[in-house]
């Protein structure tokens, strides 16, 4: 029985991983996955009477939410984040 073995010194035994002439990935949110991961929060904010997540998540949706509305157009993504901090002040007071 004969295996082949990879010869792992041989000279350009692998492409190069690295292009240097390739073009940068750029990541593209999807507009309609962020408006419908903000409404669910926004959502969830809206039907609770009192502060429904931790600490820890509060901190996470607080810096989170402004920074997905960046993906959206300006005045959406305003409005979106006025409601949101709206509700988070009617939760925090009760």
């Amino acid at each position: 029985m004969t295996r082949s073995q990879l010869d792992l010194f041989a000279a350009d035994a692998q492409p190069e991983l690295f292009d240097e002439d390739a073009a940068p990935i750029v990541y593209r949110a999807d507009p309609t996955r962020i408006r419908l991961r903000l409404a669910n929060i926004l959502a969830e904010a809206r039907a609770a009477e009192r502060m429904p997540w931790s600490a820890e998540r509060l901190r996470l949706y607080e810096r989170l939410v402004p920074q997905m509305g960046s993906f959206l157009p300006e005045e959406e993504a305003a409005q979106l984040t006025f409601a949101f901090e709206r509700e988070l002040e009617r939760l925090k007071a009760a």
